[in-house]
């Protein structure tokens, strides 16, 4: 401005006003001027002023500037220009310039401070949150910006205002739906400062369906191959699932698992990735990470373990674990995923030990990471992340840590391939500690609380050189630990032995087998080391002390009473104590204690594994009352476990027999539902038969009142002999129709008979087509002709069958009726002897025409359906015809285009003859015509008739 600098830069005309006072004069004009114009260009130039004066404007137009907002809603220019000018104030997003000149430190002070004065009004905060709901870009845009600064200067106390006022959350949820993208994208990093580290309003965020408007975002932006959007997004998503078990509940219910399966789908071509999409792969398998952290309640994991494997995400992982070209950091990242979501869950884990590595011969995924594990080339993030894999393969799966330690054992060793336990064995023994010191710890995980494991693994030998016998594991352990070798590698063996002898009596009984371990493991406690040399000493003690805890006293010069005697002799007992709390104090073992990823800034601080941290906080304590036990506790404590033992004997025999009592009882109970269900059943037929009496004996009793005892038998004898001449009546007919049906029957096989002639026929002549194409068709054409009567025959005979069959219906029903009458007129009948006598010599005689007929019936369904045999195989020779026909129509086709082939060459040829008779011709040649020749023929013909004669 020319009245701060003078004009062009000229030396100036007089005394030029300080910027704290143009800033003065601006404020009271935004304060006193009653124009709408004036106050906005006052406001304007505040904007100007503000980044250069920060201080000043901040100080002095603050308070004009909130009063702006609140009186001049109805302009959105001045509105705009107000939010812009409260936002330079308080944002520390200071050009490079600026950050130069002034202190970063004292910048991030005055932002604070302003920020503390503005929100000290909470209503100031909400006048804001009104101003984010207005649709105009110059009002909303400049809004979002000042409310995301304020959030970054004080978050919690800018997250409390927002919280509790009405609706406040759910206004700004409405930035994502914006369609202008620069405000949408703003709204996102305003979600950002707003749901950090606040678990309320995280819930309410989640709540108004962000999760399903930040995946649309992502999608619409291209996945992994999007921008900083997608970035945005994928942080603002990690802030509302991570340590949020409500919200990742909701996650996994609304089945947005299944919609981060298209973000890991990567191309077989993995050259040249872009920074920002590595970036963003990175976010969004640190997401996968956070939905099954182990941090996480167990049940929510496993949940979402399932839910990855069914939707196909881990098998999409493992693609890209086993993929060519993929950056080094995201392979490791994806290597430290799968590893989380494969941990303590079954099936995924024996998913991951199905995976195979694309090379000729496949080998499965867990030997092909064993192998980066072991090469000291690979780096070191990659090879704890591999390390981490094996860990998390084989937390809480036995059958896992079987098929390891088997592919150690002799009967199953392989020697054309290289196995996993081959590798482990490889590292263990090879000259990096650190290969060492992680296939140390990776057998230690596959014998984690397994007995019979530890067992197993005692029974591995190896060839150390040739020309020596073998030695076993545990002696070639002892035998590198005694070697004097590094810190680290020791380290790791010591852990190894540590885990594989506790809780295995048999173990330990083979350590102490060896008479120089126990003069080794004394000599290094009782020696005075460096701090280096200490976190050895800890775990030799700890080492003696699995000895002495889990002794079973087999070996008489090696019982817990003498390795006591011989702890206090050569070392003390409080020497030893203090010796053992040196793994406990080291700041390693913290940092590995917090969690179960193995993570180190470097590979010298590569001491401690997680899980054994555990088991030296379970046995510290143990071994230490242990070593100060006497003699006869030892006794006691010897008999105590042996009486637990056979208390747990009893019990478990006990268990046994209240199990087999158990399956008794339900099989007793089977059967008692059973027997009552059928006895239910039989009670509901006695009643229904009861009562079925009891209806045929009231009406009994009606028949008898109504007919009285004198007129019963002449009603009786009547009735018989009525019953009689109908019954007569009925079977004449009967006979009659059944004679009847027996003509149509034979008349239907008589027509059968013909038409299995006229078939007969057919094939013979089908036969005989074969010599002329003439004779062929005409032969086709008739027996399409019969083929065609055939089928209408057939048909009248099917209809024919299909009346006979309604008759015979009708003829069984009214047979059925009949009996029923027979039925019925049974206790009328029974009044004399006459009328009985008479009903049942009727009955005999309706049962054996009954029979009769009912073997006729029988006799006449067995003809139907030899008709309709028959009925089958004419329809299949008539196909058979038909099939024939279109094949000699086939022939004659063909044998015509033969015809008209000939006839196109012959034309050609006389054409030929036609052009070189003229051809002759004009050269002089005498040429016959074929109508001279021909002539010449007749006339020798005629010449050789009139010689024979005259013969």
């Amino acid at each position: 401005m020319n009245f701060l600098r003078g004009v062009m830069g000229g030396p100036s005309a007089g005394p030029q006003p300080s910027g704290a006072d143009t800033i003065q004069k601006l404020c009271d004009r935004v304060a006193s001027s009653t124009l709408l114009d004036d106050r906005r260009d006052a406001v304007r130039a505040l904007k100007s002023l503000s980044k250069k004066y920060r201080l000043e404007v901040g100080i002095q137009a603050m308070e004009h500037l909130i009063h702006v907002l609140q009186t001049d809603r109805s302009d959105s220019e001045i509105i705009g220009y107000a939010l812009d000018t409260l936002y330079n104030v308080i944002s520390n997003d200071l050009e490079e310039e600026e950050q130069e000149e002034n202190l970063t430190k004292q910048v991030d002070d005055l932002g604070s401070q302003f920020t503390e004065i503005f929100i000290k009004q909470q209503e100031n905060v909400t006048l804001l949150l009104t101003l984010v709901e207005e649709f105009d870009f110059h009002v909303r845009w400049p809004g979002v910006k000042l409310l995301t600064s304020l959030l970054k200067q004080q978050g919690p106390q800018v997250q409390q205002i927002i919280l509790v006022s009405p609706m406040g959350v759910s206004r700004l949820m409405d930035l994502l739906a914006d369609s202008r993208e620069v405000i949408r994208n703003d709204g996102v990093l305003l979600l950002q400062q707003l749901t950090k580290s606040n678990a309320a309003i995280q819930k309410i965020v989640a709540f108004e369906n962000a999760f399903e408007r930040l995946l649309d975002i992502i999608t619409e932006e291209g996945n992994s191959d999007g921008g900083i959007v997608v970035e945005d997004c994928l942080l603002l998503l990690q802030n509302l699932l991570k340590n949020n078990n409500s919200n990742q509940n909701f996650f996994k219910e609304g089945s947005y698992i299944q919609r981060m399966k298209p973000w890991f789908e990567v191309e077989d071509d993995n050259c040249g990735w872009s920074a920002q999409k590595v970036t963003n792969l990175h976010l969004m398998l640190q997401l996968v990470r956070v939905l099954v952290s182990p941090t996480n309640p167990p049940g929510a994991t496993s949940s979402c373990q399932k839910a990855m494997f069914h939707c196909g995400l881990l098998q999409q992982l493992c693609t890209i674990l086993m993929a060519t070209g993929v950056p080094a950091d995201i392979l490791t990242e994806t290597i430290n995923t799968v590893s989380e979501v494969i941990r303590g869950c079954q099936m995924n884990q024996d998913y991951f030990a199905s995976v195979n590595a694309p090379s000729n011969p496949p080998r499965p995924a867990i030997v092909v990471l064993l192998m980066s594990m072991v090469n000291e080339r690979q780096p070191f993030v990659l090879r704890c992340a591999v390390l981490y894999c094996f860990q998390c393969f084989l937390y809480k799966n036995q059958k896992g840590q079987g098929e390891i330690v088997s592919t150690l054992l002799p009967s199953t060793i392989d020697g054309n391939s290289v196995s996993a336990g081959q590798l482990l064995c490889g590292g263990l023994f090879s000259t990096d500690s650190l290969s060492n010191w992680c296939a140390a710890v990776a057998l230690a995980h596959a014998l984690q609380e397994n007995a019979t494991l530890k067992e197993q693994l005692l029974r591995v030998q190896l060839a150390t050189s040739i020309g020596n016998p073998p030695v076993s594991l545990l002696q070639q352990c002892t035998n590198i630990l005694s070697q004097g070798s590094k810190v680290q590698t020791r380290v790791g063996l010591l852990m190894l032995l540590c885990t594989w002898l506790s809780n295995c009596s048999i173990a330990v009984t083979h350590f102490l087998h060896n008479p120089a371990n126990i003069p080794f493991l004394t000599g290094q406690i009782a020696e005075n080391l460096g701090e280096e040399e200490q976190l050895v000493q800890g775990l030799c003690a700890l080492l003696l002390g699995i000895s002495i805890y889990y002794n079973d006293n087999s070996l008489e010069n090696y019982r817990k009473e003498k390795l006591k005697q011989l702890i206090e002799k050569r070392i003390g007992r409080e020497n030893f104590i203090e010796k053992l709390g040196f793994i406990s104090k080291h700041e390693l073992y913290s940092r590995a204690a917090q969690k179960p990823q193995p993570s180190f800034s470097s590979p010298d601080h590569m001491m401690f594994d997680h899980e054994f941290t555990k088991l030296v906080k379970e046995l510290e304590g143990v071994i230490s009352k242990a070593i100060y036990k006497s003699s006869e506790e030892d006794k006691k404590e010897e008999e105590v476990k042996k009486t637990l033992e056979q208390h747990d004997n009893i019990v478990t025999h006990y268990k046994k027999v209240i199990r087999e009592q158990d399956q008794e009882l339900e099989e007793l109970k089977q059967r008692i539902n059973t027997l009552t269900s059928q006895n239910e059943q039989l009670q509901a037929t006695v009643t229904q038969q009861v009562s079925q009496i009891q209806q045929h004996k009231d009406q009994y009793n009606l028949l008898k009142v109504q007919l009285g005892k004198d007129t019963q038998h002449h009603n009786s004898h009547s009735d018989t002999f009525q019953m009689n001449g109908i019954q007569t009546e009925e079977a004449s007919k009967l006979k009659e129709e059944l004679e009847e049906w027996k003509n149509k029957h034979e008349l239907l096989q008589g027509q059968l008979r013909e038409k299995d002639s006229l078939i007969e026929k057919l094939k013979s002549s089908q036969l005989e087509m074969g010599t002329t194409e003439q004779s062929s068709q005409t032969s086709k054409s008739g027996g399409l002709e019969h083929n065609n009567e055939l089928q209408k025959e057939l048909e009248m005979l099917r209809s024919q069958i299909q009346l006979q069959s309604a008759e015979i219906s009708k003829l069984q029903i009214e047979n059925q009726k009949l009996q029923v009458k027979n039925t019925t007129a049974d206790p009328v009948l029974g009044g004399s002897g006459a009328t009985a006598a008479n009903s049942s010599e009727l009955e005999g005689r309706l049962e054996q025409e009954i029979k009769e007929l009912k073997s006729e019936l029988k006799a006449l369904s067995e003809e139907k359906e030899s008709l309709k045999q028959h009925l089958d195989s004419s329809t299949s020779t008539v196909a058979i015809l038909q099939d024939e026909k279109s094949k000699l129509q086939q022939e004659v086709a063909e044998s015509k285009k033969e015809q008209d082939d000939l006839l196109v060459l012959l034309a050609d040829q006389d054409q030929k003859l036609s052009a070189l008779k003229i051809k002759l011709k004009d050269l002089g040649v005498p040429v016959e015509d074929e109508d001279d020749i021909e002539s010449g023929d007749q006339g020798d013909e005629d010449e050789d008739g009139d010689e024979e004669e005259q013969d």
